[in-house]
C-alpha cells in the first residue's frame, strides 16, 4: 500500500450523501423515530452533524440543543447559534448549571484540586484545568495528568495529580456530559427523534468520551471520520468558516483549553496521518520518511495511540451479560 499526506483524505461530497442516506435509513426504517437531536457547542464536529442531519430529515425535523454550564466559554453558545442559523435550525437553550450544582459536580471537583491547590478558589476568580504533557514530538512522557490553575491575577501554576484527585476530578467533571446525555434524550423522546453523536474517529478510537455521556447516542455519525476528514465535510457542507478556524477545545473546565493540550498531545494533521498509516498496516519508517520525522517520533505516537486504545477499550464496550447457571 502506498503511502501519502493525502491518504486520509475522503471524497466530501460522496460521503455527505452516504451519510445522510445512512442516517435516513437508520433512523426511519430501523430505529422508527421521526428526526434527530444534536447537541450543539459551537465546534466543528456538532456543526456537521447538525448540517449532517438536516439534510437528511430536513430542518423542521432537527432539534439542536445547547447545553452550556457556568465553565462554558460564551464563545461557545455564539457559534452554535451560527451554526443552527446557517442550517435553519432553530436552537433550544438548555442551561445545565442548576443541575450540575445538585448533583454537587462544581463542590466534588474543587475539593479535590484544593488538596492540590488549598488556595484554589472559584468564587475569587481562580480558573482551573487538566492537562498532559507537552507536544509527543517532543518527549516521551506517560499520560499523567497535570492540573493547572489560574489565579486571579493571571499567574499560573501547574502541579502533578495523584490518583485519588485525579479519580474524583474526573468523575465529577463527567457529569457534565452525562447530564447533557439526559437533556438530549428528553428532547429525543419528547419529539420521537433518535439521538445523533457527534463524536469523530479520534474521540472514539482513543477513548475521549465519557461512557453513557456524549458516548450515550443512538447513531454514531462521525465514528468512522479522522478530525481531518470531519474538517473537509465542514467546508462542503458549508459550517461558517469562524468555526473551521477555531481550535478544537474540550469546554468542559474554567480555564481555557485545547483538546491537544488536554488528550490528544498532537495537532490533528499529524495526528490522523500517523493514526491513518498505523491502521492500515503502514511501517514506522515508511511512515517517517513519508511525514518528514524521526523513526523514534513515529513509533512514540503509535505507542501512545495503541496505549489509549487498550486504556480505554472497556469504554466501547455493551454492558456485560454474566454466564448462565
Amino acid at each position: 500500500m502506498t503511502f501519502t499526506k493525502d491518504s486520509v483524505l475522503t471524497d466530501p461530497v460522496a460521503e455527505i450523501d452516504r451519510i445522510t442516506d445512512s442516517l435516513r435509513r437508520l433512523v426511519r426504517k430501523e430505529i422508527r423515530k421521526g428526526g434527530g437531536v444534536v447537541g450543539i457547542s459551537g465546534g466543528v464536529d456538532s456543526s456537521v452533524v447538525l448540517g449532517l442531519c438536516a439534510r437528511a430529515f430536513g430542518p423542521n425535523r432537527v432539534v439542536a440543543v445547547m447545553l452550556p454550564e457556568k465553565d462554558s466559554d460564551p464563545e461557545s453558545e455564539r457559534l452554535a447559534r451560527l451554526a443552527a442559523a446557517a442550517f435553519g435550525v432553530e436552537p433550544v437553550l438548555e442551561n445545565i448549571s442548576p443541575a450540575l450544582e445538585g448533583f454537587g459536580c462544581y463542590r466534588r471537583r474543587d475539593e479535590a484540586i484544593r488538596r492540590v491547590f488549598p488556595e484554589y478558589d472559584a468564587a475569587l476568580g481562580y480558573k482551573a484545568k487538566l492537562v498532559l504533557p507537552g507536544n509527543l514530538l517532543g518527549e516521551a512522557a506517560l499520560n499523567v495528568f497535570f492540573v493547572t490553575i489560574i489565579t486571579p491575577r493571571g499567574e499560573e501554576c501547574t502541579r502533578a495529580l495523584q490518583p485519588p484527585e485525579f479519580l474524583q476530578i474526573m468523575a465529577a467533571s463527567n457529569i457534565k456530559q452525562r447530564t447533557r446525555m439526559g437533556m438530549l434524550y428528553y428532547h429525543a423522546e419528547l419529539h420521537n427523534y433518535a439521538v445523533i453523536g457527534t463524536a469523530n474517529k479520534n474521540e472514539h478510537d482513543q477513548g475521549f468520551f465519557v461512557k453513557y455521556g456524549d458516548g450515550g447516542v443512538d447513531v454514531k455519525a462521525l465514528g468512522h471520520l479522522f478530525k481531518t476528514q470531519v474538517y473537509q465535510l465542514a467546508e462542503c457542507l458549508g459550517v461558517p468558516a469562524e468555526i473551521r478556524s477555531r481550535p478544537p477545545t474540550t469546554d468542559t473546565y474554567s480555564a481555557a483549553q485545547t483538546q491537544e493540550e488536554f488528550f490528544f498531545r498532537l495537532p490533528f494533521a499529524i495526528l490522523d496521518r500517523i493514526a491513518w498509516a498505523q491502521e492500515h498496516g503502514v511501517g514506522v519508517p515508511e511512515t517517517a520518511r513519508v511525514m518528514g520525522l524521526s523513526e523514534l517520533q513515529v513509533q512514540r505516537i503509535f505507542n501512545d495511540i495503541a496505549q489509549k486504545q487498550r486504556a480505554t477499550r472497556y469504554l466501547r464496550l455493551p454492558p456485560a451479560d454474566l454466564p448462565k447457571g
